[in-house]
């Protein structure tokens, strides 16, 4: 018979503790892509409006392309399309984790290795850049706070670079 599966992180819990920066995991959250040539079908469905921007942040949803957003929220939050809707909806909730990079060196910490002038990175823009080679979203959430989203199997990889 088949055993249940069950992942185990390699992952720390720990916040790391730099030169004038930390580095933690966020909690767990529900992640969707959303995709809509209509995004007046896409609001209706979720009941607010959208960013309108590339790079625009609510809080809870970014938008990173013309007809393209990540939203983000608690864990166990879901979303049911209905009939006849024109929409790309897709959980993504295990394959990326959020870092937080915060305090006052954190935007000098990111710049290391993303090509980004973060001091003109304003607070609530949300971006698709790199960390060295790794695909990342930076979101500004404070001046001295950025969430780093990024594929669960870069992760420890991030980690690293990010602590070292």
């Amino acid at each position: 018979m088949f055993e249940t599966l069950s992942r185990t992180d390699s992952l720390t819990a720990e916040t790391h503790i730099g030169a004038g920066f930390t580095v933690r995991f966020a909690e767990p959250m529900a992640r969707f892509s959303l995709r809509a040539r209509d995004r007046a079908q896409l609001e209706e469905l979720l009941g607010d409006k959208l960013p309108d921007k590339i790079g625009d942040f609510d809080g809870q949803v970014m938008c990173l392309g013309p007809d393209e957003w990540l939203l983000r929220a608690p864990e166990g939050v879901s979303i049911a399309l209905g009939a006849g809707q024109e929409l790309s909806v897709t959980e993504v909730s295990e394959r990326s984790l959020c870092l937080i990079v915060e305090g006052t060196r954190a935007a000098e910490r990111l710049m290391s290795g993303c090509p980004l002038d973060l001091d003109r990175f304003a607070v609530g823009r949300a971006t698709r850049t790199i960390y060295e080679t790794v695909e990342i979203i930076l979101i500004r959430v404070s001046e001295t706070c950025f969430h780093v989203e990024v594929w669960r199997s870069f992760a420890p990889w991030l980690w690293t670079a990010l602590t070292i």
